[in-house]
């Protein structure tokens, strides 16, 4: 299975493009573009491919009938947001409900094992802002249902992001260019993602894993932190790596997506850290939730609440635990502390503010990628109390520090800093071109690491 997954990746990009080059218009590009989208999706999830063009359909229709606004377009966006949101809920949230449920009435409701499609807490959202954008007046309805299949379903950010808005690549629908040049940077940008994922990503996953899977007596100070950073490294290069793929990808077919990631441990208070994480998830819910909850409009109170229930819901967005929900509402809370007591933004010196936000952020990730909350217990206990070193722990360290990890946590923290884009603003063309060559290398290395390692999907994939 995992050779045949292999085969079929490697064959359906080349074979994409180059059959979208002879088409002759871009009408014939469109069509085929989702046709190529939805074999891509039903090769993964053949099922729910028919769920996707039900949603798309259903959305497609209620973004004609809000169009004008009024309260028929009201009641038709109401709709829209309870069908959409109704679905997310069946396909991902039905077993943590029910969960919780038997849990607090002491009931034994059975609990479906229902499979989650890929990628629908992605293409949810972007259908939901479709609707949302064409009832507030800021895109005209779009009368081809095809050219809203395409928005929807476009394979290379189909599945993990990042979340595009229509608004975005309207005009792009309608109308794109393919240049040589914007073909060379899109592969160029599609490599360096592949590197972050395969080079960087997978071993720091590595390195998590192994500490995750540790019991309390094995961990220590040094292996608990060891285990922390890595984590925090691991799902920065892994999800920045699949938008760089995704910016890439698009751009070689003439789309441009927003920057996804903007080096946000390089960011210097959690305020700046969220500008700079997953910003098509954190502008969506500023668009469609915070803003029409009041935003900062009603008073300090009123915009506390609501910066709440935007990182309860951001948390419950990445999945039905608890752990997550409270990753969420830690965020929310450090950015309300920020706006009241703490005194962050008066320290003059960045690189303070910027240990603070790298020291929430990673002690954060613990909670969110711990199995449960117990578990991120155990893990915060070793973080600051596990000073006692036996053979057991101190085995665990010498096991993670070989060479390569210590190569790669080199190159990751380099990479997490914008060294790459000063020096792109130095702009020498000697440079454009040893970028080309260093990405055939990078190409050369990820091939061979995937040859020699076991399949390693990326982590937003189950999101």
């Amino acid at each position: 299975m995992v050779f045949s997954s292999v085969v079929f990746l490697s064959a359906f990009l080349p074979v994409v493009f180059l059959v979208y080059q002879v088409l002759p218009s871009l009408k014939w590009k469109n069509l085929f573009l989702v046709a190529a989208s939805l074999v891509f999706y039903a090769y993964g999830e053949p099922v729910y491919v028919l769920l996707m063009l039900i949603s798309s359909a259903v959305n497609y229709v209620l973004g004609r009938l809000v169009s004008g606004g009024g309260r028929r377009g009201k009641a038709f966006l109401a709709l829209a947001v309870v069908l959409n949101l109704g679905i997310l809920c069946v396909f991902k949230y039905t077993g943590f409900i029910l969960e919780n449920i038997n849990a607090l009435l002491g009931v034994a409701l059975p609990i479906p094992a229902i499979v989650m499609p890929i990628g629908i807490s992605f293409f949810t959202f972007q259908a939901l802002s479709y609707v949302i954008d064409v009832y507030r007046g800021d895109v005209r309805p779009q009368r081809d249902f095809g050219k809203v299949l395409l928005y929807i379903s476009f394979f290379p950010q189909l599945i993990a992001g990042p979340i595009v808005k229509y608004h975005d690549i309207e005009r792009e629908i309608e109308e794109r260019q393919q240049t040589c040049q914007g073909v060379a940077r899109g592969i160029r940008r599609f490599i360096i993602g592949l590197s972050k994922k395969v080079l960087i990503s997978n071993t720091m996953g590595a390195a998590a894993d192994y500490v995750f899977g540790l019991s309390a007596p094995g961990l220590h100070m040094a292996s608990a932190w060891i285990g922390a950073v890595s984590y925090a490294l691991q799902i920065y290069y892994d999800f920045s790596g699949y938008s760089d793929m995704a910016i890439g990808l698009g751009q070689m077919f003439g789309f441009h997506f927003r920057e996804n990631f903007q080096y946000p441990y390089y960011g210097d208070s959690m305020q700046d850290f969220w500008r700079r994480w997953h910003i098509s998830l954190s502008t969506w819910f500023k668009e469609y939730l915070y803003i029409p909850l009041g935003g900062n409009r009603r008073g300090a109170a009123r915009t506390y609440i609501n910066k709440f229930i935007v990182f309860f819901c951001t948390g419950l967005w990445h999945g039905a635990q608890w752990t997550f929900v409270l990753w969420g509402l830690i965020h929310g809370a450090f950015l309300i502390l920020e706006d009241t007591v703490l005194p962050i933004r008066k320290c003059k010196i960045r690189w303070l503010r910027q240990l603070y936000t790298v020291l929430v952020a990673v002690l954060a990730f613990v909670i969110f990628r711990a199995e449960s909350l117990s578990q991120a217990g155990t893990m915060f206990a070793a973080m600051f109390t596990g000073v006692g070193s036996t053979p057991e722990n101190m085995s665990s360290c010498v096991r993670i520090l070989d060479p390569m990890y210590l190569t790669t946590l080199m190159a990751a923290v380099i990479g997490a800093v914008p060294v790459k884009r000063r020096l792109e603003a130095m702009d020498r063309p000697w440079m454009h071109k040893c970028s080309y060559v260093a990405c055939m290398v990078l190409l050369f290395l990820c091939m061979c690491r995937l040859s020699a390692d076991a399949y390693n999907p990326f982590i937003y994939f189950r999101f």
